[in-house]
């Protein structure tokens, strides 16, 4: 008798999942299914877990594939799964590929194409509907977002949007994806929401006709780069009973946000200065260099910069002030913009020409937090005070590109079990896209 193994969370239980476990009795004579526990999920930053371990459970039963249902719970715990049942073949989604590769000391791996077109659920509760997404782009970010997706439950990525069909075609074929459009109107007819991964200059017109549309819309940061902009959009999502978001991931880690609240809690006093800094040496030829109209180090990085300092010291400031070093053709390769607050100052340090020390300090009366780079990547920060005995470590996860965060809000979000928007209100993405306008509007003007 040969023994084929699989396992997976089984959330929301639809048609991928139903085709896994029958393609996976179909490679032996008995089929074991592990299915995970929450805290497992947890621990390997599975996000958004709706159903519980045992409804889960009796959705892979009533498949009718299983000849036995395990849970799992550890990591390590297939390699002692497998010796125990003497299992020849190990069955997991080609989404993993490579990823179990350790296993083939002890049976053989099979890592099957996943079933396209998963957006009908065979069993699920009537109140959650799976987001079947699209992707407008093509370019780095939006590998990135497929490769999280995969770690939050209730979402499926559809497919993809270029102007460019050559590019569209190639990125859905490199992702397994179900269908790519070079025609916009025809793309958003095939989804219930999008991820605006464009250039930034197109993330007003994406996200306008997606909202007229009716359809739920991520956008990557900024998220637009006028203010009059973000606030139709919002009124637009807010009229046709739409979610908006904006996709800076830094929002949504548990880092930040824990390192926030510690912060205004009052544990190192008042706080009188936000620093944050991020830079990067890229390329003349990179994407950022590209764009003469909107490229440049601030457009690219300041959302992160600018983000602990609205979130700490607020959206009410005084005045901006711009420093900056351009490069050949124009644009800044390096800026350093000054907020000036009533009772506080903040300072953004963006660089694509200039390597600097990436590091977020926030300072008080009685003590001040530091965080390391990546600080946009927060796993972890120190407290510091005057006598530094008493400093305290703060440790938080973080998991892989951090994209699964944000997407598990949204997908709470659009639900309506969840979701927490003041993790980036509206408030806060006007008033980026407000500093955005600021200066490109200075910086134009300096330069002619």
């Amino acid at each position: 008798m040969k023994t084929v193994i699989t396992y997976g969370t089984f959330d929301l239980f639809h048609e991928g999942h139903y085709n896994i476990l029958k393609r996976a009795k179909a490679l032996g004579d008995y089929l074991i299914v592990g299915v995970t526990t929450e805290n497992y999920d947890a621990s390997r930053g599975k996000l958004n877990v709706v159903e519980p371990l045992m409804d889960r459970i009796e959705h892979v039963k009533g498949s009718g594939f299983a000849d036995k249902v395990i849970i799992e719970d550890y990591v390590g715990q297939k390699i002692e799964d497998i010796q125990k049942y003497h299992v020849d073949t190990f069955v997991i989604g080609s989404d993993w590929l490579g990823k179990f590769d350790y296993l083939k000391e002890y049976c053989d791996v099979v890592y099957l194409e996943r079933t396209k077109g998963v957006s009908s659920t065979l069993k699920r509760a009537e109140e959650f509907q799976i987001i079947r997404m699209g992707i407008v782009g093509s370019g780095r970010i939006a590998g990135r977002f497929i490769a999280e997706a995969r770690y939050v439950s209730g979402i499926h990525v559809e497919g993809v949007y270029n102007p460019h069909s050559e590019s569209a075609r190639e990125f859905a074929k490199v992702h397994e994806l179900d269908m790519y459009e070079d025609d916009y109107d025809a793309f958003l007819k095939k989804v219930n929401a999008v991820y605006i991964a464009s250039p930034h200059e197109t993330h007003y017109e994406y996200a306008k006709k997606a909202l007229e549309y009716k359809k739920n819309v991520l956008v990557e940061k900024p998220m637009v780069l006028r203010k009059e902009e973000a606030e139709e959009l919002f009124r637009l999502a807010e009229d046709n009973g739409c979610i908006l978001m904006e996709a800076i991931k830094t929002a949504y880690a548990p880092g930040f946000m824990r390192l926030v609240n510690m912060a205004k809690s009052g544990l190192i006093g008042e706080i009188k200065d936000v620093e944050a800094c991020f830079t990067k040496l890229t390329g003349d030829n990179t994407r950022e260099f590209m764009d003469k109209e909107y490229g440049g180090s601030f457009t690219e990085l300041a959302s992160y910069t600018v983000l602990p300092i609205i979130k700490i010291l607020g959206c009410n400031y005084r005045n901006i002030v711009f420093n900056y070093y351009n490069v050949h053709n124009g644009l800044d390769g390096y800026t350093k913009a000054i907020f000036d607050y009533a009772e506080a100052t903040g300072t953004s340090k963006t660089g694509l020409k200039v390597k600097s020390e990436g590091q977020l300090i926030i300072s008080g009366t009685r003590g001040y937090i530091r965080v390391a780079a990546p600080w946009w990547k927060p796993t972890e920060f120190e407290i510091c005070y005057e006598d530094i005995s008493q400093n305290e470590k703060v440790y938080a996860p973080f998991k892989g590109d951090g994209l699964r965060y944000e997407i598990s809000d949204f997908v709470s979000q659009v639900n309506g079990y969840g979701g927490d928007v003041f993790k980036l209100t509206q408030e806060e993405s006007v008033t980026i896209a407000g500093i955005m306008e600021r200066f490109l509007m200075e910086h134009r003007k300096r330069i002619k």
